[in-house]
């Protein structure tokens, strides 16, 4: 097995033999775990969450793209537990890890270049990534490699954490070889500790809420008196909470820009000191209020779907949505 030096320079490799590090089993165990019989099938979960359902398990009702991860259907659901820092280890891999860490925690003022508003990793997937219904990113890591329909193509972890600098987070991509994204692979490997490789974990991705009719009226009261002491009356955010419209929030390409995603955010985890005291039509109401608000644009959205299978929900028009609708004409 390579020594952890090695391990923290090698993204892909990771998938391995980190796993197998961590996890205290040798690579060849995990690359059993990766390969279930074919018949069994690929899993699928939401483009909603930060790995398999975004982006975590956000389920049909939040709307989305469908994903297929390698081993879902062998490894089934297990509970999430996430591994605290003072269980990483000691040397260069220990240090990556924290750094992954600290950049989730702090990721605008850690990589001002890549990061163009005000948010961070944590302003979705909260408790450091640990809770959950918020995206957690406990097993995430071993969903990867992944299809995602959203972008028609097979993707990287790292590919997807780029995903969300340049939606979630309105910035630009991190170099894939960069120490940066290498540390939050890490931590992301870290923190899936135990988790068999392609399994779902409990709490993944956002929740469910069911298809209401929503209210945005009615939303825009539930946000006066709900919403607006952390996020601000116009959402445009305060010391202790994002923006959640306007310049410095995420863009309309961003996962949280789909309201049935951004609903099922709402239901489970906010108000954020009484997380899950909204009911499904406060949180769809909410969501779609919000939603409706002006936000930064998202330059290459219109490549996006290229299949022409969009969530009924994508606020915008797709390329492959358009050539579908004019074949479809009489």
């Amino acid at each position: 097995m390579p020594a952890p030096t090695v391990i923290a320079r090698l993204p892909r490799a990771l998938a391995l033999a980190l796993a197998a590090a961590l996890a205290g089993c040798n690579a060849g165990d995990v690359a059993t775990k990766a390969a279930p019989p074919a018949a069994s099938g690929a899993g699928v979960v939401s483009d909603g969450a930060a790995g398999g359902g975004t982006a975590g398990g956000a389920g049909p009702a939040a709307g989305g793209a469908a994903v297929a991860f390698v081993g879902a259907a062998a490894a089934g659901v297990v509970p999430l537990r996430a591994p605290t820092l003072a269980e990483a280890p000691d040397g260069p891999l220990g240090a990556a890890i924290r750094r992954g860490h600290a950049l989730m925690l702090a990721t605008r003022d850690s990589l001002p270049g890549h990061v163009g508003n005000r948010l961070r990793c944590v302003s979705c997937h909260l408790d450091e990534g640990r809770r959950p219904r918020s995206a957690p990113f406990v097993g995430v890591y071993g969903q990867f490699p992944q299809y995602r329909s959203r972008s028609g193509s097979v993707i990287s972890v790292e590919d997807r954490i780029n995903g969300c600098f340049q939606r979630s987070l309105n910035g630009k991509p991190l170099p894939a070889a960069s120490r940066a994204m290498r540390d939050m692979v890490a931590y992301l490997a870290f923190v899936s500790r135990g988790v068999p490789v392609g399994a779902r974990v409990e709490g993944q991705g956002f929740g469910e809420v069911p298809a209401l009719e929503p209210d945005t009226a009615r939303g825009a009261r539930i946000f006066a008196t709900a919403c607006a002491r952390c996020h601000g009356a116009d959402g445009q955010g305060t010391a202790i909470a994002p923006p959640v419209w306007g310049p410095d929030s995420y863009n309309i390409g961003a996962g949280m820009a789909r309201p049935r995603t951004a609903a099922a955010f709402i239901r489970w985890n906010m108000p954020f000191d009484r997380p899950g005291s909204l009911s499904d039509q406060d949180a769809v109401d909410v969501a779609y209020y919000i939603d409706s608000k002006p936000r930064p644009d998202y330059a290459p959205k219109a490549d996006d779907w290229p299949n022409g299978d969009p969530p009924a929900d994508l606020p915008y028009a797709t390329k492959a949505g358009r050539r579908l609708a004019t074949r479809a004409a009489p």
